[in-house]
């Protein structure tokens, strides 16, 4: 007799064991053993206290149903903290660490299965968990926000594989969850280091044409990056600070989600040739203010409050934290308001990514090269655009970015995008001793930046030096928690040079469903498909690249991907062959 086949909402959880593959292939036997134990002793008791059931099986994978999603967050809460904790003292070989996804969805059941779409955006939700760790859709989130003592971090929007729409997830980790004696130790220093951190928050545009939003988020990324500059600070990336721009936070949710002891904001007003800027440092901890003020200038000395913010912040947090004599590199910037305006617009648009942005940004930084000849920011920038144009095919595009980047150099020797376009541009011209000097410098001249170490991770893993990549990329990711694509991308890169395919290919999985529209995770999921003899998933792979690339040919990997070992190279080359890749 067939099953009756009905629909209903359900809260839906899916969950599997990160690196489920390597540990079997180490040690099949003990890691059966490990996962029955941690089955029988921990999960499925909590699963039945709240409320679930198991709907299947997988291997090394679950799927579970809940009758609300409180009950599922709890439970999968529950789990983690319980997975940690045995996990304690173990070798990382013997460790089964659990990735888990949570939605509300509409679900087909037929008998005790169940289908539908509900269940295929969960299984892709849990792919963009992190190890140890839970990611929900936006739609559990809301039934849970409010009703569990949990902090989320807003991981933003991801396009994933076979759902047409994109898909808003939070995530959960341990680290950033309030302790049983957190109110002990509400005065000491941040509690992962004893360097202090900030946060400093996109400050509000109060100029009444949303159209001046741009000048806020500029004045914001600068101050970003002069306190970058003071050494004995860890300065959270503009990446993960703008995720909460346009949201009502407070400082100590912020805190808590980034792992930092205080938050900076403020607001800008901007009226003609005048510029009100206010600025407070709140302790996350206590959520009183530790210092403010407000200034009322001309247009003209917005550097001088952009440097005096940032001395008043090493100057508040100087006793018992940071070095009193810390200051910030010196900066050479333009005298002239309408070029900083037009610096400012480039920048907005070069970060478009898109050809159209890259023509307007092109324009806007000659405009202000044209006020300001001597104006180093403008060249940089001007750099930036042209090793874009040079991704996009114009063959003397990179010569002209080295020469633009060489002139802001000369110009402003302490300016943190020299550096950054200076190492690009001499990696891709294969100059890889200067293009080491180069983010060494950056890394120098700002030391807070999170792009400037995973741009070096990014650098040994094409000079052939991938068994260095891991640190640099976590303590980037330290600096950015919500990193873009590549920092993973990157990582991913240098497991497959030292032919951990295995590992690669859980890392390049998440990186391609975070970004399915880049190219370099399908391509090196390829590479590792085909070198590890798995011909229909490197095929599939492959066609990923091609739908996104419809011109790749294995003679464009030698230009687009700048290996300094032959091996490397050949490695890379040779996994394409083997996935279907045509000459």
């Amino acid at each position: 007799m067939k099953s009756e086949t009905t629909r209903r909402l359900a809260a839906i959880v899916s969950a599997d064991v990160v690196g489920y593959s390597r540990l079997m292939g180490a040690d099949e036997t003990g890691t059966l053993r490990a996962l029955r134990g941690h089955r029988g002793e921990l999960i499925d008791p909590l699963i039945a206290s709240h409320g679930g059931r198991t709907v299947k099986t997988m291997g090394d994978g679950l799927l579970l149903e809940f009758p609300s999603a409180v009950d599922a967050v709890t439970c999968a809460v529950a789990i983690q903290t319980g997975m940690i904790e045995r996990n304690t003292g173990l070798a990382e070989f013997q460790a089964l660490r659990f990735r888990i996804g949570v939605h509300i969805g509409d679900i087909i059941v037929e008998g005790d299965d169940i289908f539908g779409d509900g269940v295929n955006v969960t299984t892709r939700i849990e792919a963009l968990a992190d190890p140890d760790g839970i990611a929900i859709s936006d739609d559990a989130y809301r039934q849970v926000r409010d009703r569990l003592d949990v902090v989320w971090l807003d991981a933003g929007e991801y396009q994933v594989k076979n759902i047409a729409r994109g898909i808003a997830i939070w995530r959960w980790a341990a680290q950033h969850q309030p302790t049983p004696h957190s109110e002990t130790h509400r005065s000491a220093p941040d509690a992962a280091s004893q360097t202090p951190a900030i946060a400093v928050l996109p400050f509000e545009n109060r100029s009444g044409d949303p159209e001046q939003t741009y000048f806020a988020d500029g004045i914001t990324e600068d101050i970003i990056t002069q306190i970058s500059k003071t050494g004995g600070l860890l300065v959270i990336s503009r990446n993960s600070t703008f995720t909460y721009k346009g949201k009502a936070v407070r400082a100590q949710n912020v805190c808590r989600d980034l792992g930092v002891r205080y938050v900076l904001e403020g607001s800008v007003r901007k009226a003609g040739e005048r510029v009100r800027i206010t600025a407070q440092l709140v302790d996350g901890h206590s959520g009183l203010p530790v210092w403010a003020d407000r200034y009322d200038r001309e247009l003209a000395d917005i550097f001088a409050v952009q440097d005096d913010v940032t001395e008043q912040i090493v100057q508040a947090l100087a006793v018992n934290l940071i070095p009193a004599d810390a200051k910030p590199v010196a900066r050479l910037e333009t005298a002239i308001p309408a070029a900083y305006d037009c610096v400012l617009r480039g920048r907005e648009q070069y970060r478009l990514f898109t050809q159209d942005g890259n023509v307007k940004a092109r324009c806007l930084y000659e405009q202000a090269i044209a006020l300001d000849p001597n104006y180093a920011a403008a060249y940089a920038g001007l750099a930036v655009v042209n090793l874009h144009e040079w991704f996009l095919g114009s063959a003397t595009a990179l010569d002209r970015a080295l020469d633009l980047a060489r002139k802001a150099e000369a110009l402003d020797p302490s300016l943190p995008l020299v550096y950054e376009a200076l190492g690009n541009i001499l990696l891709f011209k294969r100059e890889y001793d200067k293009a080491f000097a180069a983010i060494r410098t950056w890394i120098k001249v700002e030391p807070g930046n999170a792009d400037a170490y995973a741009n070096l991770a990014g650098l040994l893993q094409f000079s052939g030096e991938p068994e260095q990549v891991a640190p640099l990329i976590e303590r980037a990711i330290r600096l950015n928690p919500f990193h873009p694509f590549y920092y993973t991308l990157y990582a991913g890169q240098a497991l497959t040079m030292m032919e951990r395919y295995a590992e690669a290919v859980e890392t390049l999985e998440r990186c391609a469903a975070r970004n399915p529209a880049a190219v370099p995770p399908h391509l090196y999921l390829a590479v590792c498909y085909g070198l590890m003899g798995k011909s229909a998933q490197a095929k599939a792979a492959l066609a990923a690249v091609l739908r996104v690339y419809p011109g790749f040919s294995l003679s464009s990997v030698a230009v687009n991907y700048p290996y300094r070992r032959e091996s490397d190279a050949a490695r890379l080359v040779e996994g394409l062959r083997l996935a279907g890749a045509d000459a």
